[in-house]
């Protein structure tokens, strides 16, 4: 090989292009499954220290049954600096021999052992060769380090390793004389074993024997440490595939604040997270279920273009009341609003008295308060069309605050004037496919508007025509219950024309309104329902309905 003038280690070279190119099956890779652990098809041997898993007193054997277990288990070990050290191959130099150090840390090992930066690696000696070296699993016991459980020696092919992980890549080409020796030296726990040898298996064979998900995510773990992103995808495929639990998806959600590569494992957290999305789409079935989930679980939830709500302030008054439940202080409170929950907010749709609690809410930074406010208020003031534009700009974007949601009462703009009458005007937009949705007898309620202090809205209809027996939209204005408060009020209601893209009123009056009453026309447009709806209908502009209500409080 050395005389064709290909360098097995080049990271340029083709060989280390594979895992990039291999598919979720590790199908496009060769297999060199026959080569696994033959002397006659490797250049070193690989030396595997397992030892004893001081946090994790279960016997091995056992293992994890479900899930639930597994993060159990995991739970008691810590990663994050230790996986980086583990992986930032710091190797002690042997004369005949590399040993890594690949066991990660325990909590209580950390703080409890003072002199744990001096410890000492024991030298070890020469692995036999030839075929003595074949798999083996020896029970010799390190008189430097009683901890040692057993050893297993293994057969490798540098350059196959060294093109499936950039760990063993660095391992076997650090420039240094070591790189050229025959042998090396991994320390593992004992928890890890299993995992390591599916790992190993799959660097030549591309596919695993184990498809329970417990043992899939350690696999999926060890493959991380050792940073072989092929596997990571294989397992994250295999899993994608197994049944979501809202237990799974959790535990999926929180592997990327633990792994190294969480981009190998991107579309198992995506997953997840549809699945909690479609799982608690209608919060109020699930409201006790909802509350208790975890952070990574709320946000997948709130992130949700489809969750079905009544409006943006009861996902505003829902991310207040969970995060006043889940962190008592107040500096967290703030920290979790702003960082995270408030982001999946949609200021932009939730109605102006809301908006005005908003700057009075101690949960919230002031800067993020009013930055979020006034967002929203320069994003209802815009045309319908800029608000469309602004929405569809970035549709990649994490941050999805001008997406209207599927609500239960629509979003309206309001301009409320006090002088010299109190009067407020209405606009509600309704798309095409909304008002085909009513037909035959459906309804559709705007979101509540308030006018001297007192509560309205607006509901669209599909009726039957009382004189001329066909269906027809009609538009009513309806005040919400409250007590036995009378109110006279004028109205109009317009709608925009295709034609001249103007409003031209259509019906006007004046009602008193009680609780619970409301006032309109069945047949707003004087035609049948299927020429409202038609292509040529003159009041659907780019596919929608603009319509407009003015109401004025009688003196």
């Amino acid at each position: 090989m050395r005389d064709s003038g290909l360098d097995l280690f080049d990271p340029l070279t083709s060989v280390m292009d594979s895992d990039s190119n291999s598919s979720p099956t590790g199908g496009r890779d060769p297999d060199f499954g026959f080569a696994f652990n033959d002397s006659n098809f490797s250049d070193r041997i690989l030396r595997i220290e397992i030892v004893a898993d001081a946090l994790d007193a279960r016997p091995v054997s056992e293992g994890c049954r479900t899930l639930a277990d597994w993060a159990a288990r995991k739970s008691k070990r810590r990663r994050g600096d230790a996986v980086k050290n583990g992986n930032a191959l710091d190797i002690i130099n042997f004369p005949e021999e590399q040993i890594l150090d690949c066991q990660q840390p325990d909590v209580e090992d950390v703080v409890g052992d003072e002199n744990l930066g001096e410890e000492q690696i024991p030298m070890i000696e020469d692995s036999p060769s030839g075929d003595e070296a074949a798999y083996s699993d020896d029970s010799d016991w390190s008189e430097d380090d009683s901890r040692v459980l057993r050893v297993k020696t293994l057969h490798i092919s540098s350059p196959i390793l060294a093109a499936k992980s950039p760990f063993f890549y660095k391992l076997f080409s650090n420039g240094m004389m070591e790189s050229e020796q025959r042998h090396a030296t991994l320390r593992i726990s004992a928890s890890e074993e299993a995992a390591l040898m599916e790992l190993m298996n799959f660097m030549y064979s591309n596919t695993l024997s184990t498809n329970t998900a417990p043992a899939l995510l350690d696999v999926l773990m060890a493959a991380d440490k050792f940073e072989v992103a092929s596997c990571m995808r294989y397992c994250s495929h295999l899993l994608r595939n197994l049944p979501m639990t809202p237990e799974s998806a959790l535990l999926y959600l929180d592997l990327p604040s633990s792994i190294l590569m969480a981009d190998a494992v991107q579309p198992l957290t995506d997953a997840a997270k549809q699945f909690l999305a479609a799982r608690y789409k209608d919060i109020s079935k699930f409201q006790d279920e909802v509350m208790n989930l975890p952070l990574a679980g709320i946000e997948a939830v709130l992130s949700s273009d489809d969750l079905q709500v009544a409006s943006e302030d009861a996902v505003y008054d829902f991310a207040l009341k969970w995060t006043r439940t889940h962190y008592q202080k107040l500096d967290e409170r703030r920290n979790i609003l702003c960082l995270h929950l408030g982001h999946h907010i949609r200021f932009p749709y939730m109605t102006c008295r809301k908006l005005r609690k908003i700057l009075t809410c101690n949960d919230f930074d002031h800067d993020f308060a009013i930055n979020s406010v006034l967002d929203a208020l320069f994003f209802k003031s815009e045309a319908p069309h800029r608000q469309r534009i602004q929405a569809t700009e970035d549709p990649t974007t994490t941050n999805r605050r001008f997406i209207e949601r599927a609500y239960k009462y629509r979003p309206v703009k309001v301009v409320e004037i006090e002088f010299p009458r109190q009067q407020c005007v209405v606009y509600l937009d309704l798309k095409r496919n909304e008002c085909e949705n009513l037909f035959p007898s459906g309804r559709v309620y705007s979101q509540a508007f308030h006018l001297g202090g007192q509560g309205f809205f607006l509901s669209a209809h599909c009726n039957m025509d009382q004189q001329s027996s066909f269906h027809c939209f009609g538009l009513f204005l309806g005040m919400q219950e409250k007590g036995s408060v009378t109110f006279a009020v004028d109205y109009e209601f317009s709608a925009r024309s295709k034609s001249t893209e103007e409003f031209i009123s259509k019906y006007k009056g004046n009602y008193t309104f009680t609780g619970g009453k409301a006032v309109g026309y069945r047949n707003m447009f004087s035609v049948p329902w299927t020429s409202f709806v038609d292509e040529d209908s003159p009041y659907f502009i780019n596919d929608v309905l603009h319509l407009r209500a003015e109401l004025t409080i009688k003196c």
